[in-house]
């Protein structure tokens, strides 16, 4: 079980993907580090309990963060809170 942090919504210039979101995970640095982590799964607690889950999709850039699809969209109160990623 790894931690990581909700960076950012998966964006472009005009548009955001509600369920696309970009994670930080602890102690990756590297895009080849990263890639180990796609098809992991990914679960993020609100503070009142309910747990939302996410698959990782793929590397975003060359400095270990990657892309994580969700069930259902997370609110914009996720950015910049914890999340599990399962190494199994």
């Amino acid at each position: 079980m790894k931690k990581g942090k909700v960076v950012q919504f998966r964006r472009g210039k005009h548009t955001v993907t509600e369920k696309h979101f970009l994670i930080e995970i602890d102690g990756v640095k590297t895009r080849e580090n990263a890639e180990k982590f796609i098809g992991k799964s990914v679960e993020w607690k609100s503070p009142a309990g309910k747990i939302i889950k996410g698959k990782v999709s793929g590397a975003h850039g060359n400095n270990g963060v990657v892309r994580a699809i969700f069930e259902i969209g997370l609110p914009g109160q996720a950015v910049s809170t914890p999340v599990e990623i399962n190494d199994k």
